[in-house]
């Protein structure tokens, strides 16, 4: 079994924690109002801000640099919807939510100085958005009849699926990792899902109230 196929494996139930919170059964059903979607791109935001700042930092590095694509950046796209959902001001009413801060926080302890950690949250960050962020693509677009304005965070006009999934699994296979630092970049992996799951149930609690996130 190669090193991507090993993660993938690994990783299974993280993903599954994931996909079962209250906030994305509300909106995959249709049950959230414009408002509650907006919330979600707000909180992203910030976590890609940081993401996107330490890739600045990695494209030099030999193995990390690697995984830095530009055009899967999602900040762009974000800003552009969050200007659609909230107005050109959004960015100075927008407020992180406190699991959001501490996901931003341990982005800025890792993965600005250790490879394997950026490409941890490289790798839960990006590799989520073009698979399980297509279904929320759909359910956005039942929901409030979106086509490009709102949903550009889903949207990758610059990148073909199926090529750069391929390729990604190459670059894991390749990476010169010993096993102690493989293990240590499985524990990050677990700890981005972690942190975004908790972000999310929060994000579940703020706009769904009498559900349980």
């Amino acid at each position: 079994m190669g090193f991507a196929a090993e993660l993938r494996e690994r990783t299974r139930p993280d993903h599954r924690t994931a996909q079962h919170l209250g906030y994305f059964d509300a909106l995959l059903a249709g049950r959230l109002d414009r408002d509650g979607y907006a919330a979600l791109p707000e909180q992203l935001s910030f976590v890609y801000r940081t993401l996107e700042e330490a890739a600045d930092v990695m494209r030099a590095d030999p193995v990390a640099g690697p995984f830095v694509t530009d055009a899967v950046h999602r900040l762009p796209s974000l800003t552009a919807d969050l200007e659609f959902l909230h107005g050109p001001d959004w960015a100075a009413r927008a407020t992180p939510n406190p699991a959001t801060l501490e996901y931003r926080a341990r982005l800025r302890e890792v993965a600005f100085t250790w490879p394997a950690g950026y490409v941890a949250h490289h790798y839960t960050r990006y590799l989520g958005d073009l698979s399980g962020g297509q279904v929320m693509l759909r359910a956005v677009r039942r929901s409030f009849g979106f086509t490009e304005d709102g949903v550009r965070f889903f949207l990758f006009p610059d990148v073909e699926p199926g090529a750069y999934k391929e390729n990604y699994r190459r670059l894991l296979d390749e990476v010169p990792w010993d096993p102690a630092e493989r293990q240590r970049f499985l524990d990050e992996v677990s700890l981005a899902y972690r942190l975004n799951t908790a972000m999310l149930a929060e994000l579940g609690r703020a706009v769904l109230p009498e559900a349980a996130a």
